[in-house]
């Protein structure tokens, strides 16, 4: 399979850019291709615009845009890596979610709500987090993040199966953050192959 990895962190000696490397290790250690999409890096603008609303109806996509649905398209599975910020997306990231999956690219909610235009890939959030898994567990935020994400945004990019690993304690000691970027490894080493809308469970 080819890999799209997408991170979002402005640093790059970040614990999210090491987890972005270490789940590309494993997946090529498996045999795949990979890909970086690193947004600050490389400059993408997050700011949903009136050219953006014009490609919605018709007009070409904005260059950006278009650059990184070519990514997208060259990719078998996609991995979003991004720290929990304020229990949701940071503005890059969801400026590249808000650009670049758009209305007649990415899904048609008018023909069928529930279907995506884009064919399957498998897919994977790894979400640095500080908060403890029993603290997200019991206030409800692990069971919102999954609705949002699993159960909504990404079924309406075709992800099949899709997986949300939040890595608590990302801001814990060596051996903790150490035994996190292991676990980003054998995500990528495991990633599972593009399953249709009629084999995913």
């Amino acid at each position: 399979m080819h890999v799209l990895t997408v991170l979002d962190h402005p640093d790059p000696s970040s614990f999210s850019a090491a987890v972005a490397r270490k789940f590309m290790d494993g997946a090529e250690s498996a045999g795949h291709s990979v890909e970086l999409a690193d947004l600050h890096a490389e400059g993408f603008d997050p700011r949903w615009s009136l050219a953006d609303i014009a490609a919605d109806s018709g007009a070409t996509a904005v260059a950006d845009v278009a650059k990184e649905q070519e990514r997208i398209a060259r990719a078998d599975a996609i991995c979003l890596v991004f720290p929990l910020f304020w229990w949701g997306m940071p503005s890059m990231m969801k400026g590249w979610v808000d650009r670049v999956w758009s209305w007649g690219w990415a899904y048609d909610q008018l023909d069928d709500p529930e279907r995506s235009l884009q064919r399957s890939r498998s897919g994977v959030l790894l979400i640095p987090a500080g908060a403890r898994s029993d603290e997200m567990a019991d206030a409800g935020y692990s069971a919102a993040l999954d609705t949002a994400w699993i159960k909504g945004t990404f079924g309406y990019f075709g992800l099949s199966p899709r997986r949300l690993e939040v890595l608590h304690g990302a801001t814990g000691s060596a051996k903790r953050r150490q035994s996190l970027l292991e676990r980003s490894y054998q995500v990528g080493r495991t990633l599972a192959r593009p399953t249709s809308d009629e084999e995913a469970v």
